[in-house]
């Protein structure tokens, strides 16, 4: 007898090494840990893939990577030196959360502290609040223990900046103002909102919106998912914003459920594009949510994307879907978008290509 019940613990325990238990479920642990991101943030998918394949937690994994964006200054409008606003300046929009907790600290227009991430981390683990803006955000990072106050300009930054104002501040944010042809200020002019169709074609092009398009080089956001060796989830969020965005202006950054949401019952999201635009549609909830009632991640995915271009059909952005099983996929509008990714099957990171209104699905 007590032989057979060492056979039997001796079974047990090797089952636990190839099976973790979560919640009421058993799930293959082959699967974790696991990364994914947007763009080939290459770098930044290393690095969070060496701390959460070391058994760093989901949270601390996120943040290590995207740490490593903001260091690396990434397609430069992630971390300090990029992006600059209409005074020249570069600020930082960040988010972490977790999905276990469903906690989330996140840092806007936050001046002066180049560690975007590492903020959000700090909002969420030493407030009970979940968002801090502008110059008291970069206080409480500062009197938390991160390096600053520091110039988040850059030469580039401040060139491309001069070159902007040699251009009379075109192209810019505003709409419906005079003058529309300098650098302003600018004044509210009159409303053509109640204009027909037909008398608005008619408006002279100087009254005429000139917002400048959205593209990978003027307006991103790495944002990342990651999975740990337990199957807990996280998601983290870091961007200097639009470029010659209006001073005082956030994106989707830092908005839950916008650029990025996990819930470690279902799954994550992360997106990037146009935030003015992503954040009127909370994108990533969306993704979440849909998966959670069933949908695979390549029809969550694009089902976000099309309620969006549905509404506003030259909006330029992506998401991708991860579920709690690892499977993978992505959706975009008005560009070609890659994600990245790092699983226990890889012997490095991947890059996957999507087109707009087309999907690519790990399985």
């Amino acid at each position: 007898m007590a032989s057979k019940s060492l056979f039997s613990a001796q079974i047990l325990v090797h089952t636990s090494l190839l099976f973790l238990a979560l919640g009421h479920e058993i799930v293959n642990s082959e699967v974790y840990p696991m990364v994914v991101s947007t763009w080939p943030f290459v770098e930044a998918v290393r690095t969070a893939w060496r701390a959460v394949d070391s058994g760093f937690s989901a949270v601390d994994a996120v943040v290590e990577g995207c740490s490593a964006c903001e260091e690396l200054r990434c397609d430069g409008t992630v971390g300090p030196g990029g992006s600059p606003d209409e005074n020249g300046e570069t600020t930082i929009d960040a988010l972490v959360m977790d999905g276990v907790t469903m906690e989330v600290g996140a840092v806007a227009a936050m001046r002066y502290v180049k560690d975007g991430i590492k903020a959000a981390r700090l909002v969420m683990q030493h407030t009970g609040h979940t968002l801090l803006v502008g110059e008291k955000a970069s206080a409480f990072a500062i009197s938390m223990g991160l390096p600053g106050p520091t110039n988040l300009s850059s030469t580039e930054s401040t060139e491309k900046w001069i070159k902007w104002k040699q251009n009379h501040c075109q192209p810019n944010f505003w709409k419906n103002v005079q003058p529309v042809n300098s650098c302003g200020p600018y004044h509210g002019k009159k409303d053509y909102s109640h204009r027909t169709c037909f008398e608005a074609s008619l408006l002279p092009e100087k009254f005429k919106s000139s917002l400048p398009r959205v593209g990978v080089n003027n307006h991103d956001t790495i944002s990342m998912a990651v999975i740990n060796k337990l199957g807990h989830i996280a998601v983290g969020t870091s961007t200097n914003g639009a470029t010659f965005k209006i001073p005082g202006r956030v994106g989707d950054g830092p908005i839950p459920g916008s650029s990025s949401y996990a819930d470690d019952e279902v799954g994550a999201c992360g997106a990037t594009g146009d935030g003015d635009i992503m954040m009127r549609f909370l994108p990533c909830y969306q993704v979440v949510e849909s998966m959670r009632l069933g949908m695979e991640p390549k029809l969550a995915a694009k089902d976000a994307i099309r309620r969006i271009a549905r509404k506003f059909p030259d909006f330029v952005g992506a998401v991708f879907a991860m579920n709690k099983n690892g499977v993978h996929a992505a959706a975009c509008s008005g560009w070609t978008f890659q994600y990245s990714v790092r699983s226990p099957e890889m012997d490095d990171v991947k890059v996957f290509t999507v087109y707009p209104d087309s999907t690519i699905n790990s399985k």
